[in-house]
């Protein structure tokens, strides 16, 4: 139903479990949307890698599709909505004003998200993405494009699923310049340290990390750093301007880390954790990644398990800390949700 002539036609790029989350909440919200924000808001289409696309330019019908997928494992052949377009091909023909990124992250080039957010905005469409890669490695071309097409670019789920860390800055520390950033940021090495350090194999921690869907089936990229120094590009790149990319971040990461010196940091009133950090040197600013021993006294020496935390210092309110406590996948729907009311409202 619009609501004041207003309707707001979404484009989903990815249906994984963020996006299924992501699914599942809108059509929750829809009537609370429609109240609150005098809009209609329906999916007009749903790309997925492997597992089918559906496009219906007047609304899908999005517990068929939740449906499909869950008792399928992908879309039926039968769905009249069934199409055989790209993600890409969705991004640049699709009927759409808004197109939400969530297709899986390749952590070294940003691609092909990049070419699906740089295709929408050439069409003059709003974007959301909870994909960090083209944040970390494309941020200022595309911000650019965004501004002169005169359409938003909304990237809050890309560091701390849907804790306001970017939205926090811009809309409540107005006038402050960020400094510098702390965080602990990559929930799979915070686990694995903390695990191993209980006296676990590493063989264990991984199986029970991945039994619970937060390890990845190959997790080196958390355990050398790599997703860590993209989530550390991207923040540095949004709140300093930093114009970085993940492979120009000092990286070191926790495969080295050995459980004698769990231990023994542990015998001294101190925690080994993955540190995430980003400053002025010289005049530029500067990154880093890499395993650093805490005192238990610490704020970030509290950040268990999943848990992450990110701080930001700027020069007029000095340290801000938000924590995010082990979270679901409901907390990364609604950092999509979030952002998709920053774009309606």
């Amino acid at each position: 139903m619009k609501e004041d002539g207003r309707e707001f036609k979404i484009a989903l790029l990815g249906f994984g479990n963020a996006g299924k989350a992501f699914a599942a909440l809108l059509w929750d919200k829809l009537e609370e949307i429609r109240k609150n924000y005098r809009c209609s808001v329906l999916v007009t289409a749903i790309a997925t890698g492997s597992r089918g696309c559906l496009i219906n330019e007047n609304g899908l019908d999005l517990t068929r599709a939740l449906n499909e997928i869950q008792e399928r494992g992908h879309f039926a052949a039968e769905n009249p909505d069934a199409s055989t377009f790209t993600s890409l091909e969705i991004a640049e023909k699709a009927v759409y004003d808004i197109l939400i990124e969530l297709t899986p992250l390749a952590i070294f080039s940003g691609q092909p998200a990049i070419d699906h957010i740089e295709a929408a905005f050439h069409r003059k469409k709003h974007v959301i993405t909870a994909n960090k890669g083209p944040i970390a490695w494309d941020f200022k071309r595309l911000r650019r494009l965004a501004e002169s097409q005169g359409v938003k670019f909304c990237y809050e789920t890309t560091v701390m699923d849907g804790t306001p860390v970017f939205n926090l800055v811009e809309d409540t520390l107005k006038l402050c310049r960020v400094t510098a950033v702390k965080g602990i940021l990559n929930s799979t090495t915070n686990f694995i340290l903390e695990e191993l350090t209980k006296g676990r194999t590493y063989d264990e921690v991984i199986a029970e990390g991945k039994e619970r869907g937060f390890v990845e089936a190959d997790p080196s990229l958390d355990v050398e750093g790599w997703d860590a120094a993209a989530k550390t590009a991207a923040l540095l790149n949004v709140l300093m301007d930093a114009d970085i990319t993940p492979d120009l971040i000092q990286r070191k990461g926790i495969e080295g880390i050995t459980t004698k010196q769990l231990r023994e940091a542990d015998s001294n009133g101190k925690v080994i954790k993955l540190l995430c950090r980003g400053m002025i040197q010289n005049g530029a600013v500067v990154g880093s990644v890499g395993p650093e021993e805490i005192d238990k006294k610490e704020l970030f020496a509290s950040i268990s398990g999943t848990s992450s935390v990110v701080t930001i210092t700027t020069d007029l309110m000095g340290p801000v800390s938000v924590v995010e406590h082990d979270p679901e996948i409901l907390q990364t729907a609604y950092g999509v949700l979030s952002d998709l009311i920053r774009v309606i409202a």
